[in-house]
């Protein structure tokens, strides 16, 4: 994939919210793709020499059976610090490079962290769709921000995330008697096909399997 780089990632939290403002009025919540979808990817993170290198893992899978195609890894020196809301700063220039590396350009990418289900609507999901212009959705393991009723235990069930009044994600059951996950739009997609795409991720596991694959290049295991 041949990357455009936008702006720098060496920043004050100042230039980071200035940024996430100014790239946020980008972001679609609508349905601006092809379909069928051939190729779905994830992207994940980890972190070496006590978080001073970011090691990024990018896993494309043909879809809908979700066998691995291709996968790539890249590291760079960490250049943003942990704080939360922040999230892609820290952790996106890494994911271009090994974006960067793969041959196969997927129609879709699942990312580890939210979408617009973020104080600002722009998290790492929307961050990234909005770099590289190709539809992303935000699957968190864990909640943000926002409040939903309870969820039944039924694979599939979802509930609307809602904060400030507005609906910015689902908080969403992949399989049943275990925690759900937390979906959000992330750019050129709605809500309700993001979580179709999620749970024909999510056959077996929790998790989207471009993750689950994605996690452990990243992690190494």
């Amino acid at each position: 994939m041949k990357i455009y780089q936008r702006h720098a990632w060496t920043l004050t939290v100042e230039e980071a919210i200035a940024i996430q403002e100014k790239l946020q009025s980008e972001v679609i919540t609508s349905d601006q793709f092809q379909e069928p979808v051939q190729y779905v990817a994830g992207v994940d993170m980890g972190f070496e020499a006590d978080g001073t290198i970011s090691r990024a893992a990018v896993a494309v899978l043909s879809f809908p059976d979700l066998q691995l195609q291709e996968t790539s890894i890249a590291r760079r020196p960490t250049s943003f610090p942990y704080i939360p809301g922040f999230l892609s700063f820290r952790e996106i220039p890494a994911v271009l490079d090994a974006l960067e590396k793969i041959k196969i350009t997927p129609d879709l990418i699942l990312c580890d962290g939210q979408g617009i289900a973020h104080p600002r609507r722009f998290g790492i999901a929307c961050h990234l769709g909005v770099l590289v212009d190709i539809p992303t959705i935000g699957v968190a393991k864990s909640l943000l921000i926002g409040k939903h009723e309870d969820l039944s235990e039924t694979r599939g069930r979802w509930q609307p995330l809602v904060h400030k009044g507005e609906t910015i994600g689902a908080v969403l059951r992949t399989r049943i008697g275990v925690k759900p996950v937390y979906v959000s739009s992330g750019h050129r997609i709605s809500l309700t096909t993001a979580i179709d795409y999620v749970l024909r991720c999510t056959p077996k596991y929790r998790l989207p399997e471009t993750t689950r694959i994605a996690d452990k290049l990243a992690s190494d295991r």
